[in-house]
């Protein structure tokens, strides 16, 4: 298996799980991820939040890690990078306002590069027109936006600890799904995998 160099795009109030879990699983199998934020350089951290499913109608939301960056947005050239991780959280809330980082999803969608978004990150994915046409999950309250962005909605069989695949493009609905989103892109990826 050949290493990739992956690109992970976070800002403050992450979801915890779905950028340290995935940052590590990748760098355990061998792939560089460089993580960065719009507004932040190397060296600099972004605050995450933990969500949790404890019985509300939603999530309930509690303080996190700091999650290092490790590129500078500025100079980040999405073609020197074989794939990218959308973690979901508050981030994508208002990380979709920003036009570069919307430019940079379109890049690996129009490329039929591999992408794993989970959560709430699809809201950047629907921000960035890369949905239409595509079957995807995600947290239950993005479906509307998903769909108005012409994308399907898929209900994963399990409920949050499930993902889907559609070409290239890897989705699960929340971290509970990392087992078996990872999985998927690492296969997408063509991560060779031991049992």
């Amino acid at each position: 298996m050949a290493a990739k160099r992956i690109l992970m795009i976070v800002g403050d109030y992450v979801e915890d799980y779905e950028a340290m879990v995935p940052l590590q699983i990748l760098q355990m199998v061998g792939h560089e991820v460089v993580t960065v934020c719009p507004g932040k350089v190397p060296g600099e951290k972004v605050r995450t939040a933990v969500h949790d499913f404890e019985g509300d109608q939603t999530y309930s939301e509690k303080p996190g890690h700091g999650f290092a960056i490790t590129g500078d947005f500025e100079l980040i050239n999405p073609q020197d990078f074989d794939a990218l991780v959308v973690p979901g959280g508050r981030a994508p809330e208002y990380l979709r306002l920003n036009a570069g980082v919307l430019q940079i999803i379109c890049h690996f969608a129009d490329a039929g590069k591999p992408i794993a978004s989970i959560c709430h990150g699809q809201q950047l994915l629907a921000a960035a027109g890369v949905v239409e046409g595509k079957a995807c999950t995600a947290y239950p309250a993005v479906r509307p936006e998903i769909e108005r962005a012409g994308g399907t909605w898929v209900e994963v069989s399990e409920g949050v600890d499930n993902a889907h695949v559609d070409g290239m493009l890897v989705t699960a609905p929340a971290w509970p799904a990392h087992p078996a989103w990872m999985r998927e892109f690492l296969r997408v990826l063509g991560s060779k995998i031991e049992p």
